[in-house]
């Protein structure tokens, strides 16, 4: 267990599905080589198949006794899907835009479909996901070259790329499947929850850069910082699928406000969701019956007293109070350790440029 422990929690009430957050991890880190189909920040459609495809079906994680469950690898063509581009250079010739190949799945591929019948009761909401940086990883637990680890400092969770030979339990050992296998160097990554960024005091970038100002993200411990607020104190945030065991650290505020549904002759059902309940349970469990009732009547309370702490938070006014991160607490731990900020921990980059010397299996 880390010392301190770095959290996000993620209000879907206000996710408009932009990409923003998917552009910018994608833009700073999964640029490279062998990452083309790397999305450790993607924004599903829910109800939908997800990426990889089906991945709530693919295993791992821990069952009530506490020991791991196997788990699949998903298929890089049928579940990922290939990367493809586009003939952009044969636009000038007359010609029309065309994918290099005939794709057959990739992120966001059911994008906005929902479920349920048009006009009457159809429903769909947005779910980012990045990796949860659990306390008890599956990743870390399925992994037999003890090359995945949790900081102590901040219970990040990264791959020591020099220790990896591409093994690649990692990935079935994930219920989230949130760790990749980059082909090109035979190891696996996966986010690192802008370390780089968080020792210096900055916001990850998928929370720097979102639109709808959805993430917060602080120290579970710092009491005044907004995680703790929204997850500890007025438990208004919940982690996706808990029951797996792994001690997801990624939050979410469960969508609360939905478009009533109609009934035949085109009338308002009175009390009627769109979102169905049990849909909502088999993502946060039971008590995100509890947790929507809560946040509805802080809702109410700021509609007729003009006062909630809780919708105050949630309403994001400043941008800058959304993130409450401590670079001195960082610079203390370096000076500790007689070393420069930049970064505190180097397990993760040392490996970064390591040549292969081991044939990895597959």
């Amino acid at each position: 267990m880390a010392k301190r422990q770095l959290a996000m929690v993620m209000d879907l009430n206000k996710c408009i599905g932009c990409q923003t957050c998917t552009v910018a991890c994608k833009t700073q880190w999964t640029n490279r080589n062998g990452r083309e189909y790397m999305y450790w920040n993607n924004v599903e459609t829910y109800p939908g198949k997800g990426y990889p495809k089906d991945w709530r079906e693919a295993g791992g994680g821990f069952n009530a006794a506490g020991d791991l469950q196997p788990g699949i690898i998903p298929n890089l063509e049928s579940d990922y899907g290939v990367p493809w581009d586009y003939n952009f250079d044969e636009l000038a010739d007359g010609k029309t835009l065309e994918p290099h190949m005939d794709p057959t799945w990739g992120p966001n591929w059911d994008e906005d479909e929902g479920a349920g019948n048009f006009p009457s009761d159809n429903y769909f909401f947005y779910l980012p996901r990045i990796c949860n940086h659990c306390d008890n990883a599956g990743c870390l637990s399925a992994c037999p070259r003890d090359a995945i680890f949790k900081r102590d400092q901040d219970g990040v969770v990264l791959v020591d790329l020099d220790r990896c030979q591409g093994y690649r339990y990692c990935i079935a050992g994930c219920p989230y499947k949130k760790i990749y296998f980059n082909p090109k160097i035979s190891k696996s990554e996966k986010c690192i929850l802008c370390f780089p960024r968080i020792e210096k005091g900055l916001p990850p970038s998928c929370a720097h850069q979102c639109v709808g100002r959805i993430r917060f993200v602080g120290f579970l411990d710092d009491e005044e910082s907004q995680v703790h607020k929204l997850v500890k104190k007025h438990k208004v945030a919940l982690p996706l699928n808990k029951n797996y065991g792994t001690g997801p650290n990624i939050y979410y505020i469960p969508p609360t406000e939905a478009p009533p549904k109609f009934d035949a002759n085109g009338k308002v059902i009175e009390g009627s969701q769109r979102v169905p309940m049990e849909e909502l349970v088999s993502l946060f469990g039971e008590e995100v019956k509890d947790v929507i009732k809560r946040v509805k009547a802080e809702k109410e309370k700021k509609a007729t007293t003009g006062e909630s702490e809780v919708m105050d938070m949630l309403i994001a006014y400043q941008h800058q109070d959304m993130f409450r991160l401590d670079g001195a607490y960082y610079e203390q731990i370096a000076a500790e350790n007689g070393k420069k900020l930049a970064p505190v921990d180097t397990r993760y980059r040392s490996g970064k440029h390591t040549k292969l010397q081991y044939k990895a299996v597959h």
